[in-house]
């Protein structure tokens, strides 16, 4: 390689290069000095991307060395290379002068033993699987469209912009971020931790509580991803009563918590993804249900109007239908005018007999006998009377003829006896004093009242006029009325009248009218 021409002496004998100069001196060096080795490693980070090739990192306890198996020769290897597999891989080193890093170009693979870190965590896997933690019956449905979801990751990576970018696309929701380390010695417990206080919410409290559950991280090592797979992350997401979705690392990369989630996402996009649908694709997939279900109901009805168009060729027209049950209806009304004009007939003949019967039978026609009986008794006894008057006067003799004169005699007397009484009875009686305008006063038994005193003592008795007319008077004491002007025709008597108390009476007459008024 020759120095460059323009190049100062004052710089010395040192050859100056330029950077591809230098990296393809590099280059030339380790391809010719390493040009085919074999290295024993783990293999970590496996990348195979849409090219074909397949990107992977040979490491032990102390160093990392980066391999490139070239799409030709991948397709050729028995053996995958896989994350935490122990092999020996053949090949040459190289560099990458666009990164100043030095390579191993693989040719083959051979596994050289399990791993440490893979034997373990096969270990440790195995015994969680049989305590059933991992078993499919333990796995809880997703919520179709949470209205809260909580994310637990680290609150400053991409892995939480890429989630909540995804959910903004998607169908926006409520998030709430537990904030955790994912690497280091402390980020298992605090992942778990995250996880248990969660499920530790309350619903309808002042945190809600979510509904669903993303623990996500980006990609890395296994020695990167080691806390996922640690037994206490592994025990609280079988124990989370929220579903949950596992999205840790790449696609590729796989840890004990993918194995007791629910679901396991392949990157946290996809969990975004997973955990809520397409908002635009649920109203598109709205409209276009109910445009089908329109069409449906449509087609239907149109198929029913057809149905019943063809139904209704089929029927016969409803006045044929009809003119049976018009003639039968026209039969059974002329059948009806016959049987009831033999029904009214035979009514009317046994109308008459009961006529005949009840006529016999009549008040009328049974007083009218009756009478005839009486007439027929009546002339018997009048027969029997006279022949017992024409006995008896035959058989008393000359005694007969004189008897009407002496008791036409007694009969005489005693009428002459009875007006003389009658005349002096009319003479006592209080009657002819009512009937001069007088008045008598009876007491609640009837017996007549003889003084102003024992009026007022009875409080209420009744007076008794001319025809037997009685009315009720109460007593009721009042001053001496005035001596009212002495006129020219009063009598003498009546100066000398002693003074008394008037009675003031209020009657009610059997007519329940008003009373006679002041009676003195």
């Amino acid at each position: 390689m020759a120095p460059i021409p323009d190049q100062d002496p004052a710089l010395g004998n040192t050859p100056e290069f330029s950077v591809s100069e230098l990296s393809g001196a590099v280059k030339r060096m380790v391809e010719d000095q390493f040009g085919h080795v074999r290295v024993r490693g783990e293999i970590g980070r496996v990348s195979r991307p849409a090219s074909g090739h397949v990107y992977l990192d040979l490491k032990d306890d102390r160093a990392v060395l980066s391999g490139v198996i070239w799409k030709g020769n991948a397709t050729r290897l028995q053996t995958k290379p896989e994350q935490g597999l122990e092999v020996i891989a053949t090949g040459r080193l190289t560099t990458f002068p666009g990164q100043s890093k030095y390579q191993i170009v693989i040719e083959s693979i051979e596994p050289a033993g399990v791993g440490a870190l893979m034997k373990l965590l096969e270990d440790r896997r195995k015994a969680l699987a049989a305590e059933g933690l991992f078993d499919a019956g333990r796995k809880k449905p997703l919520p179709f469209l949470p209205k809260v979801i909580g994310v637990v990751t680290s609150p400053s990576g991409a892995v939480i912009r890429d989630i909540l970018h995804r959910l903004r696309d998607r169908f926006p929701r409520h998030v709430l971020i537990w904030p955790t380390r994912v690497q280091g010695e402390t980020a298992a417990a605090e992942v778990a931790a995250g996880i248990r206080g969660f499920n530790a919410l309350e619903p309808g409290g002042a945190i809600p509580r979510p509904d669903l559950i993303i623990v996500a991280r980006g990609g890395g090592s296994v020695e990167d991803l080691w806390p996922f797979n640690e037994e206490v992350v592994v025990r609280a997401t079988a124990d989370s009563a929220i579903p949950l979705i596992s999205a840790v690392g790449h696609e590729t990369d796989t840890t004990l918590i993918d194995f007791a989630s629910d679901l396991r996402a392949p990157t946290p996009t996809a969990a975004a993804e997973h955990a809520v649908p397409v908002r635009a694709d649920l109203l598109a997939q709205v409209m276009d249900l109910g445009t089908r279900q329109h069409r449906i109901i449509s087609r239907r009805i149109e198929q029913a109007r057809s149905d019943v168009r063809s139904l209704a060729r089929a029927l016969p027209k409803p006045e044929r239908l009809l003119d049976m049950q018009r003639q039968r209806l026209d039969m059974a009304g002329e059948k009806l005018t016959t049987l009831k004009a033999r029904g009214f007939e035979r009514h009317r003949a046994r109308l008459a007999t009961l006529d005949a019967r009840l006529s016999a039978r009549s008040p009328a026609a049974q007083v009218t006998a009756s009478r005839r009986q009486l007439d027929g008794l009546a002339q018997r006894l009048s027969r029997r009377r006279a022949t017992a008057t024409e006995t008896a006067r035959r058989a008393l003799g000359p005694v007969a003829a004189r008897l009407p004169d002496a008791i036409t005699r007694q009969l005489n007397q005693a009428q002459t006896l009875f007006l003389q009484q009658s005349r002096l009875l009319e003479t006592l009686s209080h009657k002819s004093v009512l009937e001069r305008g007088f008045a008598l006063a009876l007491d609640a038994s009837g017996r007549p009242i003889r003084s102003a005193d024992a009026a007022r003592a009875e409080g209420r008795f009744a007076l008794e006029f001319a025809g037997a007319d009685r009315v009720t008077v109460e007593t009721v004491d009042s001053p001496p009325p005035e001596r009212p002007a002495k006129r020219p025709a009063q009598k003498a008597a009546s100066k000398q009248a002693p003074k008394r108390k008037a009675a003031k009476m209020q009657a009610t007459g059997a007519s329940g009218g008003k009373g006679q008024g002041e009676l003195f």
